[in-house]
């Protein structure tokens, strides 16, 4: 029953059983909003994608120990309302598949080899990118015994994006900013 309501509305060209309402005569439509941060980051970070990497970018995400923050804000951009996606970015599930890491956390000691064993399935050239504090230089957890001061303790670090946790729009600046480098243009 619901496969015939369906089809039939398909049929007509409309799937809510009727079509919209014309707007009425003087009411002039709404005004698209103009374009946002993200927006025009977005696509100068797709431009920059395009042309180093012919279509888009892959990295794998690697949580070295974090308190999930960065997390979150990594995830905010996968939604619908960032949607990183649609400007070439894409996080991929092994990193024999990615161009580049995502690196959250201080690297706790317990994670140490994980982190180096991710590296190493990594195809170089790669990037290696510090989200959040933690990953740039241990953070609040730098004085600990239990982790290293952030990645650049085992190994170099390409891109450090700061904060506790960043914005999604400072982690898009950030890589823009990281795919215009004369050291990363090697990539192509």
């Amino acid at each position: 029953m619901t496969w015939e309501m369906l089809t039939r509305s398909l049929r007509r060209g409309t799937l809510a059983g009727t079509d919209a309402a014309p707007l009425p005569a003087g009411i002039p439509p709404a005004p698209r909003e103009v374009a946002g941060e993200i927006e025009v980051l977005g696509e100068a970070l797709e431009a920059e994608v395009r042309k180093l990497f012919g279509g888009s970018l892959k990295l794998r995400h690697l949580d070295a120990g974090s308190c999930n923050a960065c997390e979150v804000e990594l995830q905010a951009l996968l939604g619908p309302f960032y949607d990183i996606q649609r400007f070439g970015i894409d996080v991929v599930a092994s990193p024999r598949h990615a161009d580049g890491l995502l690196l959250t956390g201080p690297v706790t000691r317990h994670l140490e080899e994980a982190v180096r064993m991710t590296d190493e399935a990594t195809p170089r050239p790669r990037l290696l990118i510090a989200v959040g504090d933690c990953a740039c230089d241990g953070g609040f957890c730098a004085d600990s015994f239990a982790v290293h001061r952030g990645a650049q303790a085992l190994m170099p670090v390409d891109v450090k994006i700061p904060g506790c946790p960043p914005r999604p729009a400072d982690i898009v600046h950030a890589l823009l900013a990281a795919l215009g480098r004369e050291s990363v243009r090697k990539l192509s």
